[in-house]
């Protein structure tokens, strides 16, 4: 028998700093039943919001946009951020946060950590970028979220456990250390057309890369910027139709309908500027 190729591989430990998303996985998705939804986002109009703040010296991206966009649509469905309590209690959460993955490096470890924005329904787009920004560049030290993530995935297995265990039982606990009422999870800048994320939480967005296809607007062939997302919800909590208007707002309000909640922060930066409309007619 060749020995040196019966044991050809090798045997390491989990690095420490993925339990972060590892323990949520385990413990958080434990029990939930995913189920899926999906849809094309017309970019056309976010994509000239982010050219026109880009020429007055702002910079912003899809992923704030979309941050703001699903908050904005969290407001009129409580269900979204609704949490299942053991024994057939439910909790549903009054501030908005939105939630997100950003990846960082612990020495050469890629470690995936949870970011979040409180009150992104309210909060001035440019701020929810100034926000995605500084999770992205500052130091770990320096985020508080951050910190907070990186001590704990040093912390003994049995309290993370713990803390988690307790997190899905008391409510103010779980909003002590995962705040989220939504995530989202892009890889669209990877060519990544969709993606599914785990369901950590009620109601979870994956975002594909925005790119150019051929679709039908009054009868006639266009070149659109189309994005797909796909949105993983909590069946035990959402029913399908809920969930499918849910994602129907966000859409709604990416393809132009978020420029209502944008006059006043728009006004601030420039009397001049105007924001585009275009025909919001959507294929279905």
């Amino acid at each position: 028998m060749d020995t040196k190729k019966l044991f050809n591989f090798t045997v390491s430990d989990i690095p420490r700093p993925r339990w972060n998303v590892l323990d949520l996985i385990n413990v958080v998705n434990k029990g939930s039943v995913p189920t899926y939804l999906f849809c094309d986002v017309d970019m056309t109009w976010a994509e000239n919001l982010r050219a026109q703040l880009k020429e007055m010296g702002y910079r912003t991206t899809v992923t704030a946009i979309l941050l703001k966009a699903i908050a904005v649509a969290q407001r009129s469905h409580p269900d979204s951020r609704t949490f299942r309590l053991p024994w057939g209690r439910l909790v549903t959460f009054r501030d908005i946060v939105a939630g997100f993955t950003i990846e960082r490096y612990i020495g050469t470890q890629p470690t995936v950590f949870f970011g979040a924005i409180e009150n992104a329904d309210a909060k001035p787009v440019l701020e929810i970028a100034r926000e995605l920004r500084a999770y992205g560049e500052a130091e770990i030290s320096e985020v508080p979220t951050l910190d907070i993530q990186h001590r704990f995935n040093n912390m003994p297995w049995l309290f993370r456990r713990l803390m988690l265990f307790l997190g899905n039982r008391y409510p103010w606990i779980r909003l002590k250390y995962q705040g989220a009422t939504f995530g989202v999870s892009t890889l669209g800048k990877y060519g990544i057309k969709m993606m599914i994320p785990p369901c950590v939480a009620t109601s979870i967005f994956g975002v594909g890369e925005v790119e150019e296809r051929a679709v039908v607007r009054n009868g006639k062939i266009e070149i659109r910027p189309i994005m797909t997302l796909s949105l993983n919800f909590d069946h035990r909590v959402i029913d399908g139709a809920p969930a499918a208007r849910f994602l129907q707002e966000v859409r709604n309000l990416m393809e132009g309908g978020l420029e209502d909640y944008l006059r006043s922060e728009l006004a601030s930066i420039s009397n001049s500027i105007s924001i585009p409309s275009y025909d919001r007619a959507m294929s279905t």
